[in-house]
Formats: structure tokens, C-alpha cells, sequence
């Protein structure tokens, strides 16, 4: 269960996610460089739209995909408040696939694995990105690139995935049925 990890938040301080028991949670694995970056403005107005209504936001960097996010957790979080003003808090930049993931995401994988890429103008380009390293790549629950996000209910199950293609309103659609 989300509730038996703890992570660390970007100033070093460890957080307990047993913390947010009948909350629900967004866990997402964020960069700074992305052309998927442009969801901070989306995921900062569902944030507001629902946090006082019992919604959290666990933003993690992830420099993992194509070395875009550069620089330490303070310069990542500067370049968040002043690009995007972001209300949530984010946690220490992290791999969230390999020898050295979080594992928060060993365990969201195990519980969400990947099924497809949204319709979307990267979709094409990001399929035969992952074709060329891996025939296989599909049917592996990695994640796949920057901006993945889980979405867990109020009970600490881990009910959907969302790839960086999908839609956003999807996503707040999802967020607002489990509010």
C-alpha cells in the first residue's frame, strides 16, 4: 500500500506518506526541460481546483528521460515558482525506473503497469523513440518518460495511470470522481 513508503521532499526532509490516509494523491515525475513541461500550468490549476477538498500533489523530478531536468532540487524548485507559481511541494529529484528507483515506483508499477500512449503530437515520435531501443518496450510497466502520473484513491489503492499523452481533463475528471 501507498501508505508503507516515505519519500524525501526537496529541502531533505522525509515524508511519510501514511500521512495522507483519505487524501487523494497524484504522484507524478515532473522535469524542468520537457516539451511535456507545459503541464505544470495544468496540474497547478487541479491542484487548486480540488486541493481543499482532500487532493494532493506528490511532484518528483526525474532526470532519467533525455536529461531534462537539470540542475539540484533548489534550482528545480525555482524554476517551478517562478515559471508556474506551484503550490504543491516537491520531492527530492529521483530515477523512478532502474537499479536506483524510488521504491514508491517499484510499487506503483506493480500496481499500474503501461498500456498506451493518448492520441497526442508526441505520441508517434516517443513510439518509435522506444521501438528503436526495445521491441519489447510496451509490454514492460517502466516508465516510460517525463510526466507519467498515478492517481491514488482515498484508501491508498492505486486506481489509474496516465501516460504524459493523455489528456488532462482525463486526468481531472479521474481526481474529481474519487473526491
Amino acid at each position: 500500500m501507498i501508505y508503507d513508503y516515505k519519500i524525501t521532499t526537496g529541502t531533505g526532509d522525509v515524508l511519510d506518506l501514511a500521512d495522507y490516509k483519505g487524501k487523494v494523491v497524484m504522484v507524478v515525475n515532473t522535469a524542468t526541460g520537457c516539451g511535456f513541461t507545459p503541464q505544470y500550468t495544468d496540474l497547478v490549476q487541479i491542484y487548486n481546483n480540488h486541493h481543499d477538498k482532500g487532493f494532493e500533489i506528490l511532484d518528483i523530478p526525474c532526470n532519467q528521460f533525455g536529461g531534462q531536468a537539470p540542475g539540484t532540487d533548489e534550482e528545480i524548485h525555482k524554476f517551478c515558482m517562478s515559471n508556474f507559481h506551484t503550490p504543491f511541494q516537491q520531492m527530492r529529484k529521483s530515477d523512478v525506473n532502474g537499479a536506483n528507483e524510488l521504491p514508491l515506483y517499484t510499487y506503483l508499477k506493480s500496481q499500474k503497469g503501461f498500456e498506451k500512449f493518448d492520441e497526442h503530437p508526441f505520441k508517434d515520435l516517443l513510439e518509435k523513440t522506444f521501438a528503436k531501443q526495445d521491441p519489447d518496450w510496451a509490454s514492460k510497466p517502466d516508465i516510460k518518460w517525463n510526466f507519467t502520473k498515478f492517481i491514488i484513491d482515498r484508501q491508498g489503492n492505486v486506481v489509474a495511470r496516465f501516460e504524459p499523452t493523455a489528456y488532462m481533463g482525463n486526468v481531472e475528471d479521474c481526481i474529481v470522481s474519487l473526491l
